[in-house]
């Protein structure tokens, strides 16, 4: 059992407090505020930043989030919240998923899908993905562009995780839908009523506190009772009947692995395939370079990753007394990993404001620092993309234009709400 001390409230340093606020999810709304992240960089120390009653410490350098990564002992999913704010303890164990455990029990629960994300598993989805970038694209190419999200970013993506999952063709829409409503509750403003869905449970106990959760837990619940009858070969049959230290994964385990799944599978490929298209519409001698040297494809994906950085922190919470980047932080502290900060720190990358396909060091930590809760999907997400960037250079479809472009201002997802691709 770990006994956190130190949990009385106490001034931090004066000098590691700035007055950037880089939780204010109104300073994404035009884009993420890489100026105030180098800010923070550059300073000595860890900033100090106030949230809610308390506040965290932004860690934002690259070495530092690989040293919180690889110290789950010290730093904690299981403790607190892999979010900003806290949860009430009865909150906590309603919504904990893979994400807020700690090894060995993370471990346990890790090891029932990580053979389903080999990198030789998921070549066997390589075909089918190309299979649902072709008809995409075909269907972009009749009109020479037209809305990247609605066409293209948003159901490749997720029709590859439902396949993969055993969810009906047909419902991909209704997940899509269920997603989007995820990332809204990250903004300021929840849009559904609180009994959307069906819902009936108190929104704290729901993970984004969003009504969206409780659809999500409900199809989740039906297609498992249906796979623990009738098993087929797919992923939610292998959740339904892993055998998890000699016993099965509980209801609630199910439920929340199945979103995580879902939402993980759908909401963070998608969103570096938007900005990847953006980002060859703004750096056009960049499409040509890969077009010239399809040998880059591999770097190109990289760099598409470190540049969009789908998901922009999470959450450990100090378990001891500890020292990091010269400053003092106490058990209980929360530590904050912003990984877009990482991913331009330039000790690390060399003119990191610049998109480059064929960037030859390239440690992008948008999958996570490494350690026990670096991302499952990675190997998925890499294939994803780089099927889609084949299939665009067969085809001579060059992003040229960017048009009405619509941000989601949520400091957790860099999410694209809308954007018009020309080709």
């Amino acid at each position: 059992m770990i006994i956190v001390i130190g949990m009385a409230a106490r001034e931090p340093v004066t000098r590691h407090t700035r007055s950037i606020d880089i939780a204010d999810s109104t300073r994404y709304a035009t884009g993420i505020p890489f100026n105030d992240f180098r800010t923070l960089r550059d300073t000595n120390g860890l900033h100090w930043n106030r949230y809610n009653d308390d506040g965290f410490w932004a860690v934002t350098r690259h070495a530092d989030i690989q040293t919180v990564s690889l110290k789950p002992e010290i730093f904690s999913s299981a403790v607190g919240h892999v979010n900003l704010w806290d949860l009430e303890a009865d909150a906590l164990e309603a919504r904990r998923s893979i994400l807020e455990h700690d090894p060995p029990a993370h471990t346990r629960l890790r090891r029932v899908v990580s053979k389903a994300f080999t990198p030789r598993q998921l070549r066997g989805y390589e075909s089918s993905t190309r299979m649902i970038a072709t008809e995409l694209l075909d269907r972009i190419q009749v009109t020479h562009g037209g809305e990247w999200v609605e066409m293209v970013a948003a159901p490749l993506p997720i029709r590859v995780i439902i396949s993969m999952l055993g969810i009906l063709p047909e419902d991909a829409d209704y997940m899509v839908e269920l997603s989007n409503h995820l990332v809204e509750g990250t903004t300021a403003e929840q849009p559904l009523p609180d009994n959307a869905y069906g819902n009936t449970t108190p929104l704290p106990l729901l993970p984004f506190a969003s009504p969206a959760s409780h659809g999500l837990y409900e199809y989740g619940k039906k297609l498992g009772e249906q796979r623990l009858a009738i098993p087929e070969d797919d992923l939610v049959s292998v959740l339904v009947h892993a055998d998890v230290g000699g016993d099965r994964l509980t209801p609630a385990e199910f439920r929340n692995f199945f979103q995580v799944l879902v939402f993980g599978g759908n909401e963070t490929t998608r969103t570096a395939i938007t900005h990847g298209a953006i980002a060859f519409a703004e750096n056009p001698e960049q499409w040509q370079r890969l077009q010239n040297d399809h040998s880059l494809l591999d770097s190109a994906v990289e760099e598409i990753i470190r540049w969009s950085t789908p998901i922009l922190h999470m959450r450990r919470t100090a378990v001891t007394d500890t020292e990091l980047s010269g400053t003092h932080i106490t058990a209980g502290d929360k530590v904050v990993m912003w990984y877009p900060s990482a991913n331009r720190d330039a000790s690390v990358f060399d003119e990191p404001d610049m998109f480059n396909v064929g960037r030859v060091e390239n440690p992008q930590i948008s999958f996570g620092g490494g350690g026990p809760h670096f991302c499952l999907g990675a190997f998925l997400a890499r294939m994803e993309i780089k099927v889609l960037l084949e299939e665009m250079l067969a085809r001579g479809l060059q992003p040229r234009t960017i048009e009405r472009l619509i941000r989601i201002p949520s400091n957790f997802v860099h999410g694209v709400k809308a954007v018009n691709v020309g080709f």
